[in-house]
């Protein structure tokens, strides 16, 4: 008790001490008074709002970053040509009908649409994307039911552009960037709703009167920059044209097994078949990417014409004649497959779900049409480096990959084989032999697939040999990574490329052709709009070169010009119309 009772008394003494009185008049305790807080105190108040004022800096930072991300995914057009900044002076209709409908809803309602919004805004945006991507290489958009198989081409082609680590980095990084995209555009509804519902009456005031807004310009087509409504509904109408895309991609595969049924020649016999060629060889030479720009665009058309003019020339004074025209291709800039097996088969295939029911059909092509009238069959496949069982289809009595060509000398790019000596090792193997029976080859020339660089040179015929002399030559050549750092470059090394592959072709009739010789060479498709820019056709040249004056008088009811350069009054078929009139035009 007393040891309580002296800590109790003590307790209140200090306590005492410790409290002034009201009247306590020490000049110290004055002095404290008047200073005010002790600056500990000020420097914490000052810290804590300089942490206040970042964190509102940071949050309107974040605020106008989601506003920008959202505005993207709505009015961004999905062309890279397309992006400026009139592109975003626009008022995004589903912008004003989604702050519209998150108003109204309640607040875990609300929640959950915000982030279904976010999540459809992300696969829009992702879509805009890989369309841009789409329309720079094809010219076209990204077809969301056919195009997936397209990706590891996709991938090929960076391998050959960039190198395989390059590749791999760039499809971790579009991995990464889809996620990426799905996140922060769900995060970034997510945030905005927070504002609209705090200040819920203005942003049904902003959102009506915005909405007048939007009805005037719709009305008036009100546009700041021509071409560019200021009233968008963009992001519909490309929701709106996937929906159709998919339901198209749907149907097309019952439309093509209709088509695939209708053929003139399927029962034709073989002695009926192609006797106007009787005893010739005949070769079906596509050369990579050659399109109707390379002999009429202003800036490779002079030296493209006067390369073919001057082959002109020279196989007019060994006994050869030609004539020229165009076909449309079912692609551009790339699916050079699709435009082979069109021309083949005489159906249109511009995707690959037609490719694979073509394949499971029982179609006659140009190739399995020689092999029904007794010719010998070949396709000569410099980048093929894995079995083809497509050959099969196709009516081939043999396929020659790239491990068959005896080539040794390096790889051009994308090109394993230069196609000078692809052309020299299909001469060695089915045509030296004077006594061979004749010959019907399907030969894809590479060289002149992108990237273009390096690219071959043309050599003397005795000196291929396996093809080491090419280590020279491609040491000597332009490096892809700085070719495509320059757009105009990359336009100069394609035009290079396409003289090479035709310089091939005519060296080849000169050195190799004779009166049982008939050539078809065409182009596969028009190569990227980085070479063409946007919205060019997709007409390739078509030219036949013979020595037989019959073979050419069997077409001269076509219209087709002299020469091996069609000109801008040449006539233009669809692609897949060629073998039905090409069989008409050489049968019985």
């Amino acid at each position: 008790m007393d040891d309580l009772s002296t800590t109790h008394d003590s307790a209140t003494d200090n306590r005492a001490e410790i409290v002034p009185a009201d009247d306590a008049t020490s000049p110290s305790t004055k002095a404290d008074a008047d200073a005010g807080p002790p600056a500990e105190a000020t420097v914490a108040a000052d810290n804590t709002v300089a942490v206040r004022r970042k964190r509102r800096i940071l949050a309107g930072v974040t605020t106008t970053l989601a506003v920008l991300l959202v505005l993207f995914a709505l009015v961004a057009p999905n062309q890279i040509g397309r992006l400026s900044p009139a592109a975003f002076l626009r008022i995004p209709l589903e912008g004003l009908v989604g702050v519209a409908l998150l108003l109204v809803l309640p607040g875990r309602t609300r929640r959950v649409v915000a982030a279904i919004v976010g999540v459809a805004l992300g696969l829009l945006t992702i879509v805009k994307i890989i369309d841009m991507g789409f329309f720079e290489v094809l010219d076209r958009p990204f077809d969301l039911v056919l195009d997936w198989v397209l990706l590891d081409d996709a991938l090929s082609f960076l391998t050959d552009s960039i190198g395989r680590f390059g590749a791999i980095a760039a499809a971790i990084g579009l991995a990464l960037l889809v996620v990426a995209v799905l996140v922060l555009m769900t995060l970034s509804v997510l945030r905005l709703t927070r504002p609209l519902v705090r200040h819920r009456t203005t942003a049904a005031r902003s959102v009506a009167a915005l909405g007048a807004v939007w009805v005037t310009c719709a009305v008036l087509g009100a546009q700041i920059v021509p071409g560019v409504p200021v009233a968008a509904n963009s992001a519909a109408d490309l929701a709106y044209d996937r929906t159709l895309q998919v339901r198209a991609g749907l149907r097309d595969q019952s439309a093509f097994a209709e088509e695939v049924t209708v053929d003139a020649f399927r029962d034709t016999p073989g002695d009926r078949l192609l006797t106007g060629l009787r005893g010739k060889d005949v070769i079906f030479a596509f050369v990579e990417s050659y399109g109707r720009d390379a002999v009429e665009d202003p800036e490779m058309a002079p030296q493209v014409g006067a390369l073919l003019d001057a082959g002109n020339q020279r196989l007019n004074a060994a006994g050869f004649a030609s004539r020229s025209a165009f076909l449309t291709s079912p692609t551009a800039g790339g699916g050079s497959w699709l435009a082979h097996a069109t021309l083949l088969s005489g159906l249109w295939i511009d995707n690959q779900q037609r490719h694979n029911n073509l394949l499971a059909s029982d179609r006659l092509t140009l190739n399995g049409a020689f092999r029904r009238a007794d010719w010998r069959t070949v396709a000569v496949m410099p980048a093929l480096t894995q079995p083809w069982p497509e050959g099969k289809f196709f009516g081939n009595d043999q396929v020659y990959g790239v491990d068959d060509l005896g080539y040794h000398g390096p790889k051009f790019s994308y090109a394993p084989v230069p196609d000078q000596f692809t052309l020299s090792a299909f001469e060695r193997f089915e045509r030296a032999n004077p006594d061979h029976a004749p010959v019907m080859a399907e030969i894809p020339l590479v060289s002149s697939h992108g990237p273009w660089a390096p690219i071959p040179r043309m050599v003397g015929w005795n000196e291929l040999g396996d093809g080491s002399v090419y280590n020279s030559i491609a040491k000597e050549g332009e490096s892809p990574d700085d070719v495509w750092r320059d757009p105009s470059r990359v336009r100069t090394e394609y035009r290079r490329s396409i003289e090479y592959s035709l310089s091939s072709l005519i060296s080849y009739v000169e050195n190799y052709g004779d009166d049982n010789l008939v050539l078809v060479f065409l182009g596969d498709h028009q190569p990227a709009p980085i070479v063409t820019g946007e919205n060019a056709s997709r007409d390739v040249p078509i030219t036949i070169v013979a020595h037989d004056p019959a073979v050419l008088d069997r077409v001269s009811g076509w219209g087709w010009q002299d020469g091996l350069r069609p000109g801008p009054q040449a006539p233009v078929w669809r692609m897949d119309a060629f073998r039905d009139r090409f069989l008409t035009a050489f049968g019985s």
